[in-house]
């Protein structure tokens, strides 16, 4: 049993010092200010032991080693990737405020200023999770980088992948961003509210369970358990 626990410290220990290393860049990567940590990560060392040591205890042997490690690694893993709620809400956040985010560049284009100045004029009117994210692709423009390969990049953001294909489509065609930026931001906003219909659909439904599982067991009482009882005491009384 102890070179079992010694086995699973150390691939523990072999994880932990695994962990990929950042690629250094010449401009720092936006910071997300993690308030919380999820349960499941706060506690992924006992829950990926408590995992491992479970598996051993079902097969046992070396056998039971082998896949308590295999477990203790997928367990590290799994629990690992499990998102905080502080990462949820800003994503919320990005999301909720990038209509209004693009509806404030187009605004600033019209009155002259470049493209440049106006993402980084919106980044400074939004501080937060549009100002984080707008500030690699306004850093990269200072430098003169090409525009057509900064909104190509941007186009791959989860968030703000709309917003660097628009810009993309406008400076290889020559359209206006004013026009695109105007559409976008109609798109962004109907999509938005299809979005928290379908979350309101999806609430509405998953509450339908809990309550039909609260009446169940008055269903059973008052109208199965009756109906049985009445059909038992017919035929015993035939």
């Amino acid at each position: 049993m102890i070179g079992v626990l010694a086995g699973m410290c150390a691939a523990l220990a072999a994880l932990l010092a695994a962990k990929p290393r950042q690629r250094m860049s010449a401009e720092p990567a936006p910071v997300i200010r993690v308030e919380e940590r999820s349960a499941l990560l706060r506690f992924r060392p006992v829950l990926s032991v408590t995992a491992a040591a479970g598996t051993w205890a079902f097969f046992g042997g070396w056998f039971g080693v082998l896949v308590a490690v295999v477990v203790l690694g997928v367990s590290w893993r799994v629990l690992g990737a499990v998102e905080s709620p502080a990462a949820v809400r800003r994503r919320e956040r990005l999301a909720d405020e990038l209509p209004g985010a693009v509806d404030l560049v187009v605004a600033a284009l019209e009155s002259g200023v470049a493209t440049v100045d106006a993402l980084d004029l919106v980044g400074r009117a939004l501080p937060g999770p549009v100002q984080e994210e707008l500030a690699r692709p306004v850093h990269q423009l200072r430098l003169g980088t090409d525009p057509a390969e900064v909104w190509r990049e941007l186009s791959g953001h989860p968030q703000l992948g709309p917003l660097g294909r628009s810009l993309q489509r406008a400076h290889s065609s020559g359209a206006s961003v004013v026009l695109a930026g105007r559409r976008l931001a109609d798109e962004l906003r109907r999509a938005r509210a299809a979005a928290g219909e379908a979350l309101a659909r999806s609430v509405s439904t998953m509450a339908a369970v809990p309550m039909g599982l609260c009446f169940l067991p008055a269903f059973l009482l008052l109208g199965i358990v009756p109906l049985v009882g009445s059909m038992l005491l017919s035929f015993r009384l035939g």
